[in-house]
Order: C-alpha cells, then structure tokens, then sequence
C-alpha cells in the first residue's frame, strides 16, 4: 500500500469512529441508588487497609510484611559464625550467587594469566557477592599466596577449610597451610582462640 493510500484510509476511519466516541461521551453514567443505612458490598479486601486511609509512615501493604530479619543468637549457633564479621561501611552488597560464578570465572581468567592483583580483586568480589563461598576462598587465598601476601592467604586456606573441611579443595588447602607454617607464618589471633 502507499502512503497516501494509508493516509486517507486512516482520515476515513476516524470520521467513522468519532462520532462514536462523542455519543458515548455525552450519555449520562447510570448511577446505582445506594440506601443510607445498608452496609457496604462483600468483597475479599474489606478488612485491608486503603492507601488513602493509611498514615503518612505507613504502607497499604503493611499487613503483607515478612520480617527477615535472623532469629536471635542465629550468629553464635551456627558453625563458622566467627567468618561473618559485620562489614565496616554500612553498604549493603545483594547476595547473587550467579555474579559470584562470573566474578570467580573472571579470576580464573587473570590467574591463569599470572595477573594475580585482578585475580584477588575479582575473587573478593565473588565473597562480595556469596559470602562464604568455598571456591572462591580457597582460589583468593592461592591467589594471595602467588601475589605475595602469605599472611592473608594463609587465614584463607583456614577459613576455606571451616567452610568445607572436605572439600574438592581440602588436602590442597591443609599443603598449603603446612608450606606456609615452615616459611614461618602462623595463623592470625582471631583462629587461635578456642571454640
């Protein structure tokens, strides 16, 4: 079709179409009388709250609320509690296992290619993302021990063991804790307290 064609098909339908829409427009609504004293119709949201009757702090959707916040002493009763120490910025960080994945494969990327300072930044962004993450502490720590920091990697071959003591990553983790003990570092304060 051509545009004119298209044009003046468009200019005959809505000469068709709006004396419609004027006549709808000028009939009356049809209102239902409503008696004074009859209560107000059933329906399933007559107990809910309407956004215009809610105070200036409160939400419509108030009685929907779940509180997620953990059960008190959850902190001290799991295993490994000592690990999740509170963050010092109050930045809030959403778990999302699948960006852990993709940083993890990013660090692989750059500790294969001997970029150990990329590899450390993309595996702490992977315990950014999942903390606890098993893989991603064992490979931190191997990349801070390649990088040159044995303290660091040394407190997470530790930390990747309380978090799967036997895991894939285990016999490798608990060599490395020995060759790092004859080169003379030991394990920081917090791991030597008694449980």
């Amino acid at each position: 079709m051509g545009v004119k064609f298209r044009a003046i098909l468009f200019f005959v339908i809505c000469l068709l179409v709006a004396p419609l829409y004027v006549a709808h427009a000028q009939d009356p609504v049809e209102q239902v009388p409503v008696e004074k004293d009859a209560p107000p119709p059933e329906d399933n949201k007559a107990n809910a709250p309407r956004s215009d009757e809610a105070g200036p702090d409160e939400s419509s959707s108030r009685q929907t609320q779940i509180d997620v916040s953990p059960p008190a002493g959850d902190a001290k009763d799991h295993r490994g509690a000592d690990l999740d120490t509170p963050s010092e910025s109050s930045e809030f960080t959403t778990w999302n296992p699948m960006k852990a994945m993709k940083a993890i494969e990013v660090g692989d990327f750059y500790f294969k290619r001997e970029n150990y300072v990329a590899a450390v930044s993309r595996y702490q962004e992977a315990l950014e993302y999942k903390p606890r993450d098993a893989e991603a502490t064992y490979k931190l720590a191997a990349a801070l021990e390649k990088s040159g920091d044995l303290k660091g990697a040394m407190q997470n071959y530790q930390d990747y063991l309380k978090i799967l003591p036997t895991g894939p990553y285990a016999e490798k983790a608990e060599k490395s804790i020995e060759h790092l003990k004859q080169k003379g570092i030991t394990a920081s304060a917090q791991n030597n307290q008694p449980k």
